[in-house]
């Protein structure tokens, strides 16, 4: 025999040795990573006991509330408006506007373009 069959027989070994080599590598990781975990959720607070639930209101549920506000202008100025000049961001609460109605959309009309509606005919 030829000293070739015996390279590359050699050489078919590490062929194979390399993708288990691989997958040992990579189930050492995926175990390392599973203990890694398991020390992190050791050091997480504790689940909340029943007794910490929330609770429902002693009146019942609590329910949407539909207000009309006053609309608050941009302020017209010669100079630049900046962020913190603006109303309703901190420096100014907004109105609430008892004497209009809101607005509905008209009887059959589907509120906005493609919603699916039906329109009105």
């Amino acid at each position: 025999m030829s000293t070739e069959w015996i390279d590359f027989a050699a050489r078919d070994h590490l062929v194979g040795i390399g993708p288990l080599v691989a997958g040992v590598v990579v189930v050492a990781v995926l175990i390392g990573a599973l203990f890694m975990g398991r020390r992190i959720w050791r050091r997480e607070l504790p689940r909340p006991r029943p007794e910490e639930q929330p609770r429902m209101p002693d009146g019942g549920p609590v329910y949407e509330e539909t207000v009309c506000r006053e609309p608050d202008e941009m302020p017209q100025s010669d100079t630049r408006t900046l962020p913190h000049d603006l109303h309703g961001f901190g420096n100014a609460s907004s109105r609430p506007s008892p004497g209009k109605p809101r607005h509905r959309w008209s009887n059959g009309g589907s509120g906005s373009f493609g919603s699916g509606g039906l329109g009105a005919h």
